[in-house]
């Protein structure tokens, strides 16, 4: 139960194993602790859970065919900013309904549970949000760039424009 101009956090998410929010993406006792969280205690919560990877091993591992690498970026940045060549591009508002392998609306790329999925967003803060949502749907290899697409620019890796 919540206070007066507090939400209650106690079943958000907590649609059993799957959904728990506690369980999957690490995010601990955030959806019973009562109490207000700020967005830089759910970001911490949420990366204790991932496996995050930087640029250089993000690439090698879409090289070899290990991971898809998913673009979240809006499309003002992806304009201005150009495109990691050979990652999926998904706008964030779809990512869920898109790599869901059970979903009705999800691409040809979302193969099953097991892929390991690396979401990119333009410094690596939403990305982190994004991947912990994939594992909620069951996604369990789904992570993160660190410091995202400026990351992966300034380690001097592939962009077209």
């Amino acid at each position: 139960m919540s206070t007066p101009g507090e939400r209650d956090l106690g079943d958000v998410g907590n649609t059993g194993d799957v959904g728990n929010i506690g369980d999957v993406g690490n995010i601990g006792d955030l959806g019973n602790i009562g109490r207000r969280v700020g967005i830089d205690e759910l970001l911490e919560r949420v990366r204790q859970g991932l496996d995050r990877v930087g640029a250089p091993e993000a690439h090698e591992a879409a090289q070899a065919g290990e991971a898809l690498l998913v673009d979240i970026r809006y499309a003002a940045l992806r304009d201005h900013d150009g495109l990691i060549p050979g990652a999926l591009v998904v706008e964030r508002n779809e990512l869920e309904w898109r790599l869901d392998p059970q979903g009705s609306h999800r691409l040809p790329e979302a193969t099953d549970h097991d892929q390991r999925i690396v979401v990119i967003c333009n410094e690596g803060y939403a990305s982190s949000l994004a991947a912990a949502s994939l594992r909620q749907l069951g996604l369990h290899r789904a992570t993160d760039l660190v410091g995202g697409f400026q990351a992966w620019r300034e380690a001097g890796l592939p962009v077209t424009p």
